[in-house]
């Protein structure tokens, strides 16, 4: 349990030792400066700590977010301060010294302002203190009766549970999710938290959900699409409501940015591995339009990605587009327009369950790729717009994780040791160019030679050393944000054709299982890089080949497994087994490890 400590005697009729009870603290009563330094040092060191200002008068909810929230060592509202463990010898130095202190005169107290002051204090010492928004709720510490009665007054003109409600929902989210869900979500979010119901299990439903919608598809019948499509928006509902939870509760978790981070994308190629299931019953094989599917839209999440890792922490980071941007912004419709423009996934999987309770998993493929390219279109070609207008000056941390993202293996790493040579080095110059020639020369190749063909397995090498010379400097340019989706374009591309022209059977299903595999682990990296642990242990990328060791290894087996039958589609599971299988087992060793972080990422625009 947690600690919360009364720097003094509470006011009469105040109801702040029940408040910091609600919220699941032990709270002890200090007399002065001596016992409550005597009440913090006897807490236990792994346990949570809140000093709070027995003056204190404001909103339970603006309690909760000040001292309960998870993700931040240190926090502090007006009156109120909380460490966890990392921080508590931070506050106890902080307290020692604010004691040691003379009062302030004429007062004979420990400080006017104790919580402040530590807060400060915390700040000096290099620990991050965060502040929440309060917005319209109340926070003070009032020195007299009217002030105090003003702000009592203040409280009572403000419904917590309403702003606690309302701040639930996601601040930036999609038409359809806003207007369509959120409206009534949010009560289900409020419902599973009073009966004790945390985000992971609402995560986990809305998975399960989403995989019985799954084979419910997979039975080919109309009935079966039809529920199929029924199922998916309660597992988009839940999906919402799970992120919904978290932020009414505050409950963030190391296991729940894992779920969150991964289950919408195992939801949705599960869905479309059962809508090629079920369009296989029925004689029709759009395997290779779900692999399409599943490759262009990961593609433009890792343009997504990549963009914002190089603009995270950027300097001088401005441009004429932005600024356009943000004025259309200011106009309500052409937010929605451009939100919606994009395909986002609340309008997405709106979109799949529509389509096939009326019509057939190949016409929902070909909506998605539409959709998507034209989406993909929009939002890179802003992109680019704007890293050509604006005077970005890129960080070595966003360097360091656009090289993360590349995921450049033994083989393209051992060209690029070789291009920083003293003399070599200024011949490669174009980051994004070279990686352009490398990914058009594997995928041309392997689209215009026959299956097997030895060609493809040059130009399969020849992607190696482009690819590795592509990592040899830097990625700072203005453009080489765009060379980690190249790369994915590459790998998940050439897998695609090759599979598409082998004669052998299932050759599609095996693909999608492996890209699925390779696409788990790149979105594993982006959110070990979102938490600020970085990209998974260098071991992870050798074992795995890396994008470009991959690549050749595919061609390379097609060459030899050409006229072997089934063994080509024998050789991709086995190859997507052996990955998933790495990869998964990392992961989940790294996301319920203590070192894991604490967050609640957003995601993708709902």
């Amino acid at each position: 349990m947690s600690t919360a400590i009364l720097t003094g005697p509470p006011a009469p009729g105040s109801s702040l030792d029940g408040d910091l009870r609600s919220l699941g603290f032990d709270v002890r009563i200090a007399s002065g400066a001596e016992e409550t330094g005597a009440l913090l040092a006897a807490v236990p060191a792994g346990e949570r700590v809140a000093l709070v200002d027995p003056r204190f008068v404001g909103h339970v909810h603006a309690l909760r977010l000040a001292l309960t929230d998870p993700r931040f060592p240190a926090a502090a509202a007006p009156g109120a301060l909380t460490a966890q463990s990392e921080a508590r010898p931070a506050l106890a130095r902080a307290l020692s010294a604010v004691s040691a202190a003379p009062a302030p005169t004429g007062t004979g107290t420990l400080a006017d302002d104790l919580t402040g002051t530590l807060a400060e204090a915390l700040d000096a010492d290099g620990v991050a203190v965060h502040r929440p928004a309060l917005g319209t709720l109340v926070a003070t510490v009032p020195t007299d009766a009217e002030s105090r009665r003003e702000a009592r007054a203040a409280v009572d003109a403000v419904d917590d549970e309403a702003v606690r409600l309302r701040t639930a929902v996601k601040a930036h989210d999609g038409f359809f999710t806003t207007f369509f869900i959120s409206t009534y979500s949010r009560y289900i979010a409020r419902w599973c938290a009073r009966r004790g119901l945390t985000p992971n299990q609402v995560t986990t439903a809305s998975l399960l959900t989403a995989l019985i919608a799954a084979g419910c598809a997979a039975t080919g019948e109309r009935a079966g699409y039809i529920a199929s499509g029924v199922l998916l928006l309660v597992s988009f509902v839940l999906d919402c409501a799970d992120g919904q939870l978290a932020r009414y509760a505050l409950k963030y978790s190391t296991m729940g940015a894992w779920l969150d981070a991964t289950f919408d994308r195992a939801k949705e190629y599960a869905f479309y591995a059962g809508l090629a299931l079920g369009a296989a019953r029925n004689g029709d094989d759009v395997w290779g339009l779900a692999l399409g599917a599943m490759v262009l839209m990961t593609c433009r999440h890792v343009v997504d990605f990549s963009f914002n890792e190089a603009n995270h922490d950027a300097t001088a980071n401005t441009s004429p587009t932005a600024a356009l941007s943000g004025r259309l912004d200011s106009v309500g419709w052409t937010v929605w327009a451009r939100r919606m423009i994009i395909l986002p996934i609340g309008e997405r999987w709106a979109m799949i369950a529509v389509l096939i309770a009326v019509t057939d998993p190949r016409i929902v493929f070909w909506a998605l790729i539409i959709g998507g390219s034209f989406g993909a279109c929009y939002t890179t070609a802003g992109r680019v717009l704007r890293s050509l207008t604006r005077k970005a000056q890129r960080t070595d941390r966003a360097a360091q994780a656009l090289a993360d993202l590349a995921d450049s293996g033994p083989l393209a790493e051992l060209v690029a040791k070789a291009g920083r040579r003293p003399g070599v080095r200024p011949l490669f110059r174009a980051p994004l160019a070279l990686a352009l020639a490398g990914a058009a020369l594997v995928t041309v190749f392997a689209w215009l030679e026959p299956f097997g063909s030895p060609l493809t397995v040059m130009a399969a090498a020849l992607y190696a050393v482009f690819a590795g010379g592509a990592v040899v400097r830097p990625l700072k340019g203005a453009l080489d944000w765009l060379v980690p989706p190249v790369f994915r374009a590459a790998e998940y591309g050439t897998v695609l054709v090759l599979a598409a022209k082998a004669d052998a059977a299932q050759a599609l299903p095996a693909a999608f299982g492996l890209v699925a595999a390779v696409a788990y682990h790149h979105y594993d990296t982006v959110y070990r890089i979102r938490g600020g642990t970085g990209a998974p242990p260098a071991w992870l990328v050798r074992v795995t080949g890396g994008h470009e060791g991959r690549t050749l290894l595919v061609a390379v087996l097609a060459a030899f497994l050409a006229d072997r039958g089934d063994d080509f589609t024998l050789a991709l599971t086995a190859l997507a087994v052996a990955v998933a299988l790495v990869v998964l087992v990392e992961s989940i060793r790294f996301w319920v490890s203590s070192g894991a972080p604490a967050v609640h990422d957003e995601g993708e625009t709902a």
